[in-house]
């Protein structure tokens, strides 16, 4: 069970990465550039956009969010997108 949560944890720290990615290339900026706008140290937006963090705090997406100019909602909404319907953290669906 320990492992099925893990997976799905890894598959959406990947996800939000992958997004987070997407919208920075849309700006055409470099990662660096965006953490310094936003006081976020490069490692943690690198470890983000990389999908090699354990976990990400509310408050770290947000300002992400805030710097790639969209709304912490919509990042979410497109990160549930690209991981579809099916997708869930437990087993209860």
């Amino acid at each position: 069970m320990q492992d099925v949560t893990n997976n799905r944890t890894f598959k959406l720290i990947r996800a939000v990465g992958e997004v987070v990615r997407r919208h920075r290339k849309a700006h055409c900026k470099t990662m660096y550039g965006l953490s310094a706008e936003i006081a976020m140290s490069k490692s943690t937006w690198r470890e983000v956009e990389i999908g090699a963090c354990k976990d990400i705090k509310l408050t770290t997406l947000w300002k992400i969010a805030e710097g790639l100019e969209i709304s912490a909602g919509d990042l979410l909404n497109e990160v549930s997108q690209d991981l579809g319907e099916d997708f869930s953290l437990t087993d209860l669906n």
